[in-house]
């Protein structure tokens, strides 16, 4: 990374986001930063007017062209290098940022040296609460509650809402495994001492993976609702390939379980849970070849 020049980089990756993205830099523009700032568009081969409508609308935001759809890691990675920000925000271009969110998400890192990572409380489009945006490690026990239903039937209990922290509060501020990578503000020491994002990982997981490496370093990451953010979901990106964003989705987190929990179980429980998540992608393969509004992963709660 360059030496640090101003207090947040604002790291967009997209592909054929379309308005989404225009939308997302106007709320930007208009959310009342005090707080220096730059914004980084990388672009993943849109074949829309993406890169050309942020060129005519804000001709100060820095693009990254790439050549073809390198994924999200590989995408967001050459942009978090040119990032000159004490702190580094990764924003979805399918988000709209309410007023004061970015610089509330600034000021909590200046104020907990501690914290490594940071990010707000995610809402859908229509106002509720898009639970993925504090978690758990995805372990065994975690995913089969959540798949199974489990953790909809108890909600709030922690022996099964482990998945999406269910037992704490929306409301609260609370350290937590792992936040969204649609908004995640990291401190620039983390970075410099973690590394960039895991290009493993094609799409999925590489936020719970850059948390989980944060957390192994002795960074705190924090989930701070008084930050909030709307997040439409799949507009652009994965929606474009929904079978293979299926498909990535089960391939990053087999290679995340791999990585950072086979190593926790016995050898036969680790080739059992393979093998259901084996049934999952091919029921999920099958399901979405039914549904009239294609999912290009899990569907969000």
């Amino acid at each position: 990374m360059i030496p640090s020049e101003v207090d947040v980089s604002i790291c967009i990756l997209g592909l054929n986001a379309g308005s989404y993205l225009q939308d997302c830099l106007a709320s930007i523009y208009a959310s009342g930063i005090t707080s220096t700032f730059e914004i980084i568009y990388a672009d993943n081969h849109s074949s829309d007017d993406s890169v050309a409508l942020t060129r005519a609308n804000h001709p100060d935001v820095k693009i990254f062209e790439h050549e073809q759809n390198l994924g999200y890691a590989r995408g967001y990675n050459p942009a978090i290098r040119q990032a000159r920000g004490r702190y580094v925000l990764l924003l979805n271009p399918d988000t709209l940022v309410p007023q004061g969110s970015i610089q509330t998400l600034a000021d909590y890192l200046d104020q907990h040296p501690q914290t490594g990572i940071v990010g707000p409380k995610v809402l859908n489009a229509d106002g509720t609460f898009q639970a993925q945006c504090k978690r758990g490690e995805a372990r065994p026990w975690e995913v089969i509650c959540y798949f199974s239903g489990l953790s909809r039937l108890y909600p709030h209990d922690p022996r099964f809402s482990g998945y999406l922290q269910g037992h704490l509060s929306e409301d609260e501020t609370n350290d937590v495994p792992a936040i969204s990578g649609s908004c995640m503000m990291i401190r620039r020491e983390v970075i410099e001492k973690t590394g960039l994002l895991d290009e493993a990982f094609f799409a999925y997981q590489e936020d719970t993976d850059y948390c989980v490496r944060a957390r192994k370093a002795g960074w705190k990451v924090t989930y701070l609702p008084a930050a909030q953010i709307t997040h439409y979901g799949g507009k652009g990106g994965a929606k474009e390939q929904p079978y293979k964003a299926i498909y990535e989705w089960h391939h990053s987190y087999m290679i995340y379980y791999r990585k950072h929990l086979a190593h926790d179980y016995f050898f036969l429980l680790n080739w059992f849970f393979y093998f259901l998540m084996g049934l999952k992608l091919a029921y999920s393969l099958l399901l979405n070849t039914f549904r009239i509004e294609k999912h290009p992963g899990p569907k969000r709660a």
